[in-house]
């Protein structure tokens, strides 16, 4: 059974640092996509950022962004601890949302085309909260 429990949401004001984290378990696939996603009051759930391991990508991995935070937001995966991480730097409050870990495994196609569409994921934690006042 898959599990995936983020934490490391706040508050921070604008132009700070946060780093959220997604502990992992329970993948039984060698390959898989752990994706961060976010949601605002009101708008759906769009993908912001992807790691993607193992299988065609090595143990390395591919790792995808949506525009509105690359040069910004880094997402990176400890192996050792089962942990995906997001670093979210020069915050604004257009930041502000919950965020959410989502997971999905055993996929043989390249992710470009889909990694930032909820329905594709199977597998989602809990969220966590980050506010970012101006």
């Amino acid at each position: 059974q898959v599990q995936l429990v983020e934490s490391g949401g706040g508050s921070v004001q604008a132009g700070g640092s946060l780093k959220v984290s997604c502990a992992f378990s329970g993948f039984t696939y060698n390959n898989y996509a752990l994706a961060w996603f976010r949601q605002a009051p009101g708008k759906p759930r769009a993908g912001i950022a992807v790691f993607a391991t193992g299988g065609q990508f090595g143990g390395g991995g591919t790792t995808y962004y949506t525009d509105s935070v690359k040069g910004r937001f880094t997402v990176s995966l400890d192996h050792a601890k089962n942990t995906l991480y997001l670093q979210m730097n020069s915050l604004t409050p257009e930041d502000s949302a919950m965020y959410f870990c989502a997971a999905r495994q055993g996929f043989s196609s390249s992710i470009g085309s889909w990694w930032a569409r909820a329905s594709e994921y199977v597998d989602w934690g809990q969220g966590t909260q980050v506010t970012v006042s101006s």
